[in-house]
């Protein structure tokens, strides 16, 4: 039996954590999309049992995986920010049209319903945490690099920047109080084309103000 220099010196050696197992990682995908849906309808505060129901987990198997609220909350966070980069993404990749582009994105943003989700970002969760930071960066370049193109291209009016795009796609999906999200899909697509006519080019009113930029959203974020 061979003996390596490591353990010949009283060193143990180095174990590899073990992978999550299949049925594990979908166990854990299913709880943060029923969290995300439920979230959505209810609000953050929705019990995490009703969570573990829709998702068909037993509470221990959510619990093991999101000891906290805020674990869960962060992890819904992340995977609605992730999804709609990769909508930034394609849209870029797929659309010609530069101003198709950027319209593609705003449709699908809502359909991810960051406007529902805003609320989330409210109380004790930590919003420097370092992957929602990154989640976030990514986010802003990509939606960011679709507001450019439009605007270089002649496609969009060159008075609005992407933070009046991120603020009106958050403020136009968002559910008004008492009524059910599921029935709110024929307002908010309605209502996000009316807003995207008022961007393109050439522009039909004068603003008032200056363009909102990321930085701007950002820093009025944090007053209370």
């Amino acid at each position: 039996m061979s003996i390596t220099a490591d353990t010949a010196a009283g060193t143990a050696p180095t174990r590899r954590a073990p992978r999550p197992r299949a049925d594990a990682l979908r166990n854990r995908e299913r709880i943060v999309t029923a969290a995300r849906e439920m979230f959505v309808e209810f609000g953050p505060q929705v019990p995490l049992d009703e969570i573990a129901r829709r998702a068909g987990v037993g509470n221990a198997t959510l619990y093991r995986n999101f000891p906290e609220r805020a674990d869960l909350v962060q992890e819904v966070v992340l995977s609605v920010m992730a999804r709609t980069t990769d909508r930034a993404a394609e849209a870029a990749a797929e659309e010609s049209d530069t101003f198709e582009a950027l319209r593609r994105f705003t449709h699908a943003a809502a359909d991810e319903r960051i406007g529902a989700l805003c609320p989330m970002l409210d109380g004790a969760f930590d919003r420097d945490h370092p992957e929602l930071c990154a989640a976030r960066e990514g986010l802003e370049e990509a939606v960011q690099g679709l507001v450019d193109r439009a605007q270089r291209a002649g496609r969009l009016r060159t008075d609005v920047g992407v933070g009046d795009l991120m603020v009106a796609v958050s403020q136009l999906t968002r559910p008004l109080p008492g009524t059910a999200c599921v029935n709110m899909d024929r307002f908010v697509h309605r209502h996000l084309q009316l807003f995207l006519d008022g961007l393109e080019a050439p522009a039909r009113s004068v603003l008032p103000g200056s363009a909102a930029t990321l930085e701007d959203l950002r820093r009025d974020s944090r007053i209370e």
